[in-house]
């Protein structure tokens, strides 16, 4: 079933309708990306407009990179722009929600009680993440080793809701992305924030799969399962680092 969607995926694929690709200043100081001196549109019809020449610059990139169909799953930078534009702008007050609410259950207060190795694993990503939240940002999340949701309190939820408030429409597209990949807003706050970078953010989203694959090794269909979210983290850090150039 997985190889007929990416077939059908492919088959939907637009043929390259373009040559040459240039970034251009543009006013208000901002940067378009032009497909044959003609501006990129977002899905959304609106113009695709971006805050730093660094960001524009690997933009372009991605459709230069192009080859005779376009496929969007290779333009990471590109999708996480064209959702600030499109999705965050006109949602902001949803999405924020959205990603907030992960709080609440997220992922790095869910811990293993064995085996052991596990536990020092999550440990050792996890807990200074937690510490971090806690002792820097003013929100202290409660860890269980229980299956049930573990109730946390109101003002820790209400603090996470107001740090996540602070990012742009930019940030926030990029910090969904990283919520979204790693199932926990805990991460996707030290990657923004600067806490851990990509590759940390990475290990630490995927603890539980890591340790699976030292007992049992990964299938394909897993494998590329996670090299896609690690994809997407770094992609959001590398949108982050130069959104903020």
């Amino acid at each position: 079933m997985k190889l007929k969607s990416t077939k059908d995926r492919i088959a939907r694929l637009i043929k390259r309708f373009y040559t040459d690709v240039s970034v251009e200043e543009v006013d208000g100081g901002q940067f378009a990306v032009l497909l044959d001196n003609r501006a990129v549109k977002t899905p959304g019809k609106a113009d695709l407009r971006l805050e730093t020449r660094g960001l524009a610059d690997a933009v372009a990139d991605e459709w230069r990179a192009q080859g005779e169909k376009i496929d969007p799953d290779t333009m990471p930078l590109t999708q996480i722009a064209c959702t600030a534009i499109d999705r965050i702008s006109e949602n902001r007050s949803e999405i924020l929600g959205l990603i907030a609410k992960y709080a609440e259950t997220d992922m790095v207060c869910y811990r293993a009680n064995a085996p052991s190795d596990l536990v020092e694993m999550q440990t050792a990503h996890w807990q200074p993440l937690l510490d971090w939240i806690a002792d820097d940002l003013g929100a202290p999340l409660v860890s269980t080793t229980e299956i049930l949701p573990q109730p946390q309190e109101i003002a820790s939820l209400t603090k996470v809701s107001k740090v996540v408030q602070r990012f742009d429409d930019h940030e926030l597209s990029a910090v969904s992305v990283v919520t979204q990949a790693s199932g926990s807003v805990v991460i996707a706050l030290g990657l923004a924030l600067g806490k851990i970078d990509g590759d940390q953010a990475a290990i630490a989203s995927q603890v539980d799969e890591i340790h699976q694959s030292k007992l049992w090794g990964l299938d394909h269909e897993a494998e590329v399962r996670l090299e896609s979210l690690k994809t997407d983290i770094l992609a959001a850090e590398t949108y982050l680092s130069l959104h903020r150039a």
